[in-house]
């Protein structure tokens, strides 16, 4: 009697243990709706079918909903996991602006035209929820993926839908090959002449590698961070211009 009394007390809080992990576990989501449209309506070279999005809208959301459902949890999910998640969010919420507003000429047509307090740039607009908690595309980008995880290469992989930016990948980060995603995001924006343009001794690169300098300065110079991803070899003493930046729509128009 006394071991079936046991069992009675012990077995619930069993389940409920095992019931709860398996939620963890549900709680990852799946990127393949995502990966879908973004096969369907990117371009190789980046650019966007805004109006292919348009007509994709009830599976746009739909993957929105899904990343909406909760933030990642630390304790649970692996860095991967975190890093692919908060990459795609950036980049599938910014699809969204977009696609809310088309048509337009450029994502800076959707800043306030009249001040709101703490609202000066589209970027730090909350116009989404994540777990229910109001967030902007600014807090994304700065205080998670920039903050948290100390990753330079996301500067490739996010997108702020102009053709300035690193070209929007045609297909999902996924936490299995996210390293791999990184490093051809790395080496295919700093090559492409249409947004750098290097040279040992003058290289002219994009303004990206100005504003957030400091993300790549960590482990060493500029050059040296370059240098790792550049078909071209650039002298540690080259002299370094920056680029104007385009921030005309990435619309396949």
């Amino acid at each position: 009697m006394k071991i079936y009394a046991l069992l009675f007390i012990f077995l619930p809080s069993l389940f409920a243990c095992n019931a709860q992990n398996a939620n963890h576990s549900a709680d990852i989501p799946s990127h393949e709706l995502w990966d879908e449209l973004l096969k369907a309506h990117v371009r190789a070279d980046g650019m966007v079918d805004y109006k292919g999005f348009i007509k994709e809208r009830e599976k746009l959301e739909e993957y929105l909903e899904v990343l909406a459902a909760g933030a990642p949890d630390p304790a649970m999910w692996s860095e991967e996991q975190q890093l692919a998640y908060w990459i795609n969010a950036y980049n599938a919420f910014t699809v969204k602006l977009i696609v809310d507003n088309y048509p337009i000429e450029s994502i800076k047509d959707l800043n306030p035209a009249i001040a709101i307090p703490t609202v000066s740039t589209v970027w730090n607009k909350k116009f989404f929820k994540i777990g229910g908690v109001e967030m902007s595309l600014d807090q994304i980008e700065h205080d998670i993926l920039r903050k948290d995880f100390q990753e330079p290469r996301i500067h490739f992989a996010i997108n702020c839908a102009s053709v300035s930016c690193p070209p929007l990948r045609p297909e999902a980060f996924v936490a299995d090959k996210i390293d791999r995603q990184l490093d051809a995001q790395a080496v295919d924006f700093i090559n492409d002449a249409s947004r750098n343009l290097i040279s040992a001794t003058n290289p002219q690169i994009s303004k990206i590698f100005s504003w957030f300098s400091g993300d790549f300065k960590k482990n060493g110079t500029l050059i040296e961070f370059l240098n790792r991803y550049s078909q071209t070899r650039i002298q540690p003493d080259a002299d370094i211009d920056y680029l104007d930046y385009d921030w005309a729509l990435n619309d396949v128009r």
